[in-house]
């Protein structure tokens, strides 16, 4: 810790400086670095944040010397000022105001017009001459401290206001004489009285009072909130600093005012002030909304002068500052003071074009731009959503776990038969409302807008298989509660039946009654294009998609994937006209039987493949073979166990003991992946002959055709070397009858722990590595992506999980195996191209620990495609 805790800013000195956020916060720093480009700015000091630190660790104390240091950093500001703190003549009084290193508007308190007391303010009548104008600072500094200090309810204080001006027959508070906020200051004192609570007459209680509050505050529940919101750990900031201003006055009179504005607009990001000033007033009239503020021009009417002065100012910080600004002024007397600048918050829209502009001008190099923008505000950029007026007038239902951003509106569907019948014969826009999802709901998830489930996690088949199509959903609702026979859901006491209309705001959670309208999305245009394209010169990582289908894979391409990553076959299984087959080829009981029932699905796999293909021309194209667990292509109704039983000529109870049978309890382990193959050899050799067969036809067209054959959970090199060898021969059998010419590779999952502990055995088989790593964390783990709303959620509000495993790499112990497998694979064949393609592939910090680690590519679902391009990009600057 320092010596020293207290650092003066006016002209007497300036001790700090912008670089000094952390200790002096964002406010104090740029205070202190305002003084020193010569900006007028009122003097005062800063309590730098390690007292914070040191308040909270010591029981509510400070260091010995703290209060030395105050009482010079005062005798300082009234030698600057010519005021003195507490004297009865010309009274010093002070704002003492908040400041994180983090800017954390609103969440910690202010108290403005400190060291007015009965005496003072006597003092301060004889030199301003102006009674009325102190009275109204005396009130206000009276509920200030009263509401923040002594919790006094700031009720208490307005119902006394309110009075007065009833009484007085007017409405605003500036219609209110001297006499009147006299009356309003004993009024106010009265307050305190009944509260049982004491106004400390002496400006230097006042004043530690005050400090006590504003470090207080820091552990505020907004506060916490805040931070826990915006990602920003308990422990990662020091605390918050408090700075001691001397007070300037917007409310002496017409002459004088206060302002918020922005050097830019916060909304579109368009080059031109933003803002608004209100005459005779204080800041906190603006912030509070209780007077109406007029645009920024309207001081361009009162003093030119000052607005000129002010338009100067504006450029001077955006320059010195290389970003777009949000500044609080006051003129007092027609003087103009600053009282604060910061990098303004913008909308995502105005952040990516701020960022391009400000590169464009030269002000920022192309790095630069690329790390202002976040990957939150390219996701937002891509779905619709919602605006907050829409929001703030909507009746809020309840609030779940938001797993896919967007905003959806459409009638409430209770199973995927209903939500494909609403969209497709009835047209209807559609929210699939589940308890969980499941594999068989595809297709209702595909014709719904958004989906909704009750329990799950930001992992779940629902947030998984949504992120994917770039639907709208929410998960881990647990207020929704699901009556399949009465076809409606209760929440939160209300009851919706199927068919009426909700929204969902993928992005909050928030789950809306009724339609809302929505605004739609920029796209990949302007100034995003062009910040993505900058980013795609810096980054290293190749950014492929995880698709499924030609849409997906077109819309990846447009969004800027480099190839396919993970192509999984199983979704293709699940469409209406095919889903029989497949349980045909399952519940077979001899080689033939299959054979039959995967004859009838080679040319629908094979279509499935040349339009994937096609969509990728000339790009890597990666296919998993058949992965899941086979009971979940199994019918559960019992109407569909029948009719499947006829048709495989086997009884009603046959078929139900093969289903159970092949029930696992545990879906992530069992009957699976490569086993599937090593089994039924067959079910391989038609994917293979699907995949190059396809391939081939577009080689026949004169097409640029680079596909990937992949064998998932893999734990053995000679289970590995059956299945290649299944596959190379049906590969290279088709390829020999056609006469063409065609390169394929032939890699692996590596989705097991034992996988990658022997990787460079398993790399002797394998020309490529892709790390699966949802299930190399449910295996590392030992839970499931499922298990959020049982106890993962719990584990991380309990601090024992810092973040869902399934969401954000762990780097510690996931992250160590994918290190692990890639240099030991790389031992054994120096060429050999790894990625990911788990959910991890989208996520800024688990692409920024690929690209650390040095694997070659991320794969994602589509509309994460450009979050990948920019993470990767900001990897890259970062680790420099």
């Amino acid at each position: 810790m320092s010596e020293k805790f207290v650092y003066y800013f006016g002209k007497k000195k300036a001790e700090g400086d912008a670089k000094m956020k952390n200790l002096l916060g964002g406010k104090g720093a740029n205070l202190a670095e305002m003084v020193k480009i010569g900006i007028p700015v009122p003097p005062g000091f800063t309590i730098s944040a390690e007292v914070c630190k040191y308040y909270y660790e010591h029981g509510n104390k400070y260091p010995e010397s703290l209060e030395n240091e105050v009482k010079e950093a005062v005798r300082l500001l009234e030698e600057e000022t010519g005021k003195g703190f507490g004297s009865n003549e010309r009274p010093l009084l002070v704002s003492v105001r908040s400041g994180a290193a983090i800017s954390m508007p609103g969440m910690m308190d202010t108290i403005l017009n400190l060291g007015l007391n009965d005496e003072t303010v006597d003092g301060m009548i004889k030199e301003s001459g102006n009674p009325r104008f102190c009275y109204d600072a005396y009130r206000r500094f009276l509920q200030m401290f009263g509401d923040v200090v002594l919790k006094i309810e700031h009720s208490e204080f307005e119902g006394a206001l309110s009075s007065i001006k009833k009484e007085k027959g007017v409405k605003l508070d500036t219609e209110l004489d001297a006499d009147d906020m006299k009356e309003v200051v004993k009024r106010y004192l009265e307050v305190y009285s009944k509260a049982g609570k004491e106004f400390p007459q002496d400006p230097w209680k006042q004043l530690w009072m005050a400090t006590d509050a504003v470090f207080g505050s820091w552990m505020n529940e907004r506060a916490i909130k805040y931070r826990a919101l915006n990602g920003i750990r308990e422990g990662e900031l020091l605390g918050t600093a408090v700075n001691v201003v001397a007070m300037v006055f917007g409310n002496t009179g017409e002459d004088s005012g206060t302002g918020v504005a922005f050097t830019r607009d916060p909304n579109t990001g368009e080059k031109q002030f933003y803002g608004e000033y209100l005459p005779n007033a204080q800041g906190e009239d603006v912030v509070a909304g209780t007077r109406t503020p007029f645009p920024l021009t309207k001081l361009q009417d009162i003093n030119p002068a000052v607005y000129d002065q002010l338009l100067d100012i504006f450029s001077k910080l955006e320059n010195h500052y290389r970003d777009m600004q949000d500044i609080e002024f006051t003129v007092e007397h027609g003087v103009l003071y600053l009282l604060q600048t910061r990098n303004g918050k913008r909308t995502p829209y105005a952040s990516v074009k701020i960022a391009v502009d400000l590169a464009d001008e030269k002000r920022i190099s192309k790095e630069e731009a690329v790390m202002r923008v976040t990957p939150e505000h390219i996701e937002t950029l891509l779905h619709p959503y919602f605006t907050k007026e829409t929001m703030e007038s909507a009746e809020l239902l309840a609030k779940g776990i938001a797993a896919s951003p967007g905003a959806a509106s459409g009638a409430v569907a209770f199973d995927p038969e209903t939500a494909e019948k609403m969209a497709r014969e009835e047209g209807k826009a559609v929210i699939l409302v589940r308890p969980e999802t499941s594999p068989e709901d595809i297709a209702g998830m595909a014709a719904a807008q958004g989906i909704l489930t009750s329990t799950g996690g930001k992992t779940s088949h629902a947030a998984v298989v949504a992120r994917g199509m770039g639907k709208t959903c929410i998960v881990g609702c647990e207020a929704v509660e699901v009556d399949q026979k009465t076809r409606t859901m209760r929440v939160n006491g209300k009851t919706i039946n199927e068919g009426e209309w909700i929204s969902i705001d993928g992005t909050s959670g928030e789950v809306f009654m009724g339609k809302l309208d929505s605004v739609k999305p920029q796209g990949l245009e302007g100034p995003l294009a062009k910040l993505l394209g900058w980013a795609d010169e810096i980054r290293k990582l190749g950014i492929r998609t995880n698709a499924d289908t030609p849409r997906d894979a077109k819309i990846a391409r447009e969004f800027g994937a480099e190839g396919i990553g993970l192509t999984r076959t199983e979704h293709m299984f699940f469409q209406e006209d095919r889903i029989f087959a497949v349980r045909q080829m399952i519940t077979s009981s001899t080689r033939e039987q299959r054979e039959k029932a995967l004859n009838k699905l080679l040319p629908m796999q094979e279509e499935d493949f040349y339009g994937i293909f096609k969509a990728m021309e000339g790009l890597p194209v990666t296919i998993r073979l058949l992965d899941p667990p086979l009971h979940e292509f199994l019918p559960k109704e019992d109407e569909d166990v029948k009719e499947l039983a006829e048709e495989m000529g086997m009884t009603y109870e046959e078929l139900k003991t093969t289903v159970e049978d092949l029930h696992e309890f545990n879906p992530m382990m069992g009957f699976r992946g490569c086993r599937l193959a090593v089994v039924y050899p067959e079910i391989a050799e038609m994917q293979t002959k699907a995949i190059i067969g396809a391939a081939l036809k577009l080689v026949e067209e004169g097409k640029s055709v680079v596909p990937e054959i992949m064998i998932p959970l893999i734990v053995e090199l000679e289970e590995l070397k059956f299945v290649k060898s299944v596959i190379v021969k049906a590969a290279d059998e088709l390829i020999s009858k056609s006469g063409l010419k065609l390169d394929y590779k032939v890699g692996t999952m590596i989705e097991v722990p034992r996988a990658a502990l022997t990787a460079d055995e398993i790399a002797k088989e394998a020309e490529f590595f892709s790390f699966g790593t949802n299930d190399l964390t449910q295996m590392t783990y030992g839970f499931s992506r499922d298990d959020y709303g049982k106890f993962v959620g719990h584990y991380m509000e309990k601090g024992i999980l810092e973040n869902d495993p399934f969401q954000k790499l762990d780097r510690v112990g996931v992250g160590q195996l994918v290190k692990m497998g890639t240099e030991k694979g790389r031992s054994s064949r120096p060429d050999l191209k790894v990625g990911i393609c788990g959910e991890h592939g989208g996520e800024p910090s688990s692409v920024e620990f690929c690209h650390i680690v040095g694997l070659n590519y991320v794969s994602c679902s589509p509309y994460r495609v450009p979050v990948a391009r920019l993470s990767a990009a900001q990897a890259v600057v970062k680790n420099r």
